[in-house]
């Protein structure tokens, strides 16, 4: 049976794409902080794994990887998917530690979660495995006052070049998923206007979470001789093409 890990996996896009993956018979472990969400998550599906974790946290990651790999004898797929936001500001009324905590959870947990993984798919027999890491519209365009999540979006692009540079060697794929307007806890409040980069605050469009959740689907089932390095899904009326 094929098996994935998912970050993030409490809520937001984490949660329903997890909830496809079982629906689609996959075994898939849940990672994230809080066991109840994750357990909300897996609503008693016996396929899921439960691995609360601190993603910026080296031991708690080794800890959880080397759990499900101990279940399931290998890895497969990895959606590296565990991000946080933060409150918009001019960088100068950005505190130092909201840039230490953002960067925290979308850089350092990405690097550890996709160290963990890549080491697990590159000493496996079938060798091999898919990463996918989830990036943003903001790792190409900006929103106003988003320094430390932009900056970090940024940095999972880079990671997912050279990843899918390293990974070659080994069989291990590495693409990025990037998206825009999904409607999560995170994007509650675009139907209710954000700013935009003329200083209006404006509505946006939403798209339904599910779309995220097929496209990672059809991403993890592509042979590994096969990669999409980057992709991008969102609501298509939404402020990117043509933003500013």
């Amino acid at each position: 049976m094929t098996n994935i890990l998912i970050t993030g996996a409490g809520s937001g896009i984490g949660r329903v794409t997890a909830r496809a993956f079982l629906a689609a018979g996959w075994q898939v472990g849940l990672i994230g902080r809080r066991q109840a969400a994750l357990e909300e998550t897996a609503g008693g599906n016996a396929a899921a794994l439960v691995l609360p974790c601190d993603v910026t946290d080296p031991a708690a990651v080794d800890a959880a990887f080397k759990a499900a790999f101990d279940r399931w004898g290998r890895l497969d797929v990895l959606f590296n998917n565990a991000g946080q936001s933060a409150p918009a500001a001019p960088i100068d009324e950005i505190a130092v530690d909201t840039w230490l905590q953002v960067n925290a959870v979308n850089i350092t947990g990405m690097f550890l979660c996709a160290r963990a993984a890549f080491g697990q798919m590159r000493r496996q027999s079938p060798q091999g495995g898919r990463i996918i890491n989830n990036g943003s519209i903001s790792a190409h365009v900006p929103r106003p006052g988003s320094v430390p999540y932009t900056m970090s979006k940024h940095a999972v692009t880079g990671l997912t070049r050279t990843l899918g540079l390293d990974g070659r060697a080994f069989n291990i794929a590495c693409g990025q998923i990037d998206i825009g307007n999904a409607l999560t806890e995170m994007a509650a409040r675009f139907p209710a206007g954000v700013p935009q980069a003329d200083g209006a605050i404006r509505t946006e469009p939403v798209m339904d979470a599910a779309h995220v959740a097929d496209a990672v689907m059809h991403m993890a089932t592509l042979p590994l001789s096969v990669n999409i390095p980057f992709v991008t899904i969102m609501a298509r009326d939404m402020p990117y093409i043509g933003r500013g």
